[in-house]
Order: C-alpha cells, then sequence, then structure tokens
C-alpha cells in the first residue's frame, strides 16, 4: 500500500491534461485549477501538443481509434514530456485515459490498433503502465489532503450547504478504476466522497444529496434535449429538496449541462430552480482568498455573485 505522504510527494507536480472542453466552456474549471495550483505551491506542467482524448463522438464511430487518441496524450505525456503522472480535470478526459489504460493492458487488438497508428504517426506507442492518470480530486486529496486545507483556508465555507455532484464516467464502469474500493483511503465507485471530503475540510456543510452519481444527459443534450433536461431537472431537484444552495461540479460538461439545462427547464416546462453552480475548484478558490474573476465565476452561466456576497467569500 502506498503511504499518503509519499502520494503528496509524487502529486506536488504532475502533468496537466486539460482537454478540449476546459479551452471552452469549462474554462472557468481551467482558470480556477491553475489559480489554486498557483496559491497551494502545486506544479502543473501542460501535456505538450495534446489532442482531444475522443470524447464521446468518437468511441461511438470506432472505440480502437478512440483508445488511440487517449493513448497518443499518454505517450506524449511519457516520451516526449518525461511525465510520469498525468492529472485530468475532465471527467470525460480521466475516463477515457483510464479506458486507454485498462485497453492496452487487457486488450490484444487495442495493442495492435495503437501500435499500428502510432507508428504511421510518427511517435513511440504508449504501453500500459508508463503512467499514472489522476483525476484533479485524487490531486488534491493528496497532494495537500484535508488538514492542509483546513490550515489556509479556516472554515471559510463555513455556513455554505454544498450538494456534492460527480456525475456518471466519475466512477463507471468500475474495471477501469482499479485504484478505486481498496479501503477507507481510498475513492468510493459507489459513495463517491473526495470532493465531499475537501469542501467539508474548507468549512463547507454538505448535504445528504441521493444523485451525486446520476447521469446530467450530456450524451444526450443535441438528440434530445428534452431528456437531458428532464434528467437535469431531477438533479437540481434533489439537490433543492436537500437543502443545497450550491451544487459543486468536478466535470466541465456536467457542469455545463446543468446550468444550460436550469434555464432551459424554466423556459420549456416552467421549472424553475434557484440552486447554484461552480466548481469545486471554484469554491475552493473562494475558500483560499482568491477573487471570483481569477477562478472565472464571471463566465458561469449560473450567477452565484449574490450568494458569495452574502456569505462573505469574497
Amino acid at each position: 500500500m502506498v503511504d499518503i505522504t509519499d502520494k503528496a510527494k509524487k502529486y506536488a507536480s504532475v502533468g496537466y491534461y486539460p482537454g478540449c472542453a476546459l479551452e471552452g466552456t469549462g474554462n472557468g474549471y481551467d482558470v480556477s485549477t491553475r489559480a489554486i495550483a498557483k496559491k497551494l505551491g502545486l506544479g502543473l506542467r501542460e501535456v505538450s501538443n495534446w489532442n482531444c482524448c475522443g470524447a464521446m463522438e468518437v468511441k461511438n464511430v470506432d472505440p480502437k481509434i478512440q483508445t488511440y487518441l487517449s493513448a497518443r496524450v499518454l505517450s506524449q505525456a511519457v516520451n516526449e514530456d518525461r511525465m510520469d503522472v498525468v492529472m485530468a480535470p475532465c471527467n470525460g478526459c480521466y475516463h477515457n485515459l483510464k479506458k486507454a489504460e485498462h485497453d492496452l493492458a487487457h486488450d490484444p487488438k487495442a495493442i495492435e490498433v495503437v501500435e499500428k497508428l502510432s507508428t504511421k504517426a510518427g511517435h513511440k506507442a504508449y504501453k500500459a503502465g508508463e503512467a499514472e492518470t489522476i483525476h484533479a480530486l485524487d490531486w488534491l486529496k493528496a497532494a495537500v489532503g484535508e488538514e492542509g486545507l483546513r490550515e489556509r483556508t479556516k472554515g471559510k465555507l463555513a455556513g455554505l450547504k454544498i450538494a456534492n455532484y460527480y456525475g456518471c464516467m466519475y466512477v463507471r464502469p468500475r474495471h477501469i478504476f482499479p485504484e478505486k474500493d481498496q479501503g477507507p483511503d481510498s475513492e468510493s465507485t459507489s459513495q463517491p466522497h473526495f470532493m465531499d471530503d475537501l469542501l467539508a475540510a474548507a468549512g463547507a456543510e454538505n448535504v445528504s444529496f441521493p444523485l451525486k452519481t446520476a447521469c446530467c444527459g450530456g450524451a444526450h443534450t443535441l438528440s434530445d434535449s428534452d431528456t437531458s433536461t428532464k434528467l437535469v431537472l431531477n438533479i437540481l431537484q434533489a439537490a433543492e429538496a436537500s437543502g443545497a444552495e450550491v451544487i459543486a461540479t468536478e466535470c466541465p460538461t456536467c457542469h455545463t449541462g446543468l446550468e444550460m439545462h436550469q434555464v432551459r427547464a424554466e423556459k420549456r416546462f416552467g421549472k424553475k430552480t434557484n440552486v447554484k453552480v461552480l466548481y469545486f475548484t471554484q469554491l475552493l478558490g473562494l475558500a483560499l482568498g482568491i477573487g471570483p474573476r481569477t477562478l472565472g465565476i464571471h463566465t458561469n452561466i449560473s450567477d452565484a455573485m449574490d450568494l458569495i456576497i452574502e456569505k462573505r467569500l469574497t
């Protein structure tokens, strides 16, 4: 078993794979992640010349091509940038890199395709086990931890009621996340708690929220918007029923879906909800004394400034 202090040292400086969404609609997640890294003295070195992980679209056309696209990101990190840990804040990117790792360890056909395409593209083929892929939650949990956040935030989020929403790709399918469900210090796929732990350490009150891993319908937004809106509305209403003032997110697709469909639910179905949506990194940034604009909160669709001012978080 790896000692937590060993992980803290290993994760103090990591490779950073923002992925496509964090350069677009999820920009608030990117800037807040970089801002808290700077504030906490953690190193983030962006993977050079990275490409899309294949997202959902490529996977639906040819899953082996998607595996190659994710494997190329890892190859770039390992063979060009000399990185052994790659941190991906986006659930989709994190999921796809972990899936590529699993495929290259267990599927001979995936290995064949990746080696063939890597040779054609003129770079070394990534081999399973050459790097460790982690999520932003793993990174902060190990590199700083609850005690570290308590010392730095002094309970700044006290009085703020939060529903922590992880989404479905952070924990499913279980077999591509072998490090989870390995005891009390590991993340759980059935009851994830890392985001709860970090925000509680900053003083927040985490409400009991039954839909923390429910699907937001992100994959159906373009093909069946009404279904996506209804799925999001269930999440929003469950959060409000639990007493939450804020839904904390750790996925740009989920975050954007919650914001957009909150607006659409009122216009399309006449269902208004008032719960605000913020990235967990934005909340931790506020707790660390970083200004809302530096954290990209002004780029969110969900306008949380009145609540932020009311709670004296700025």
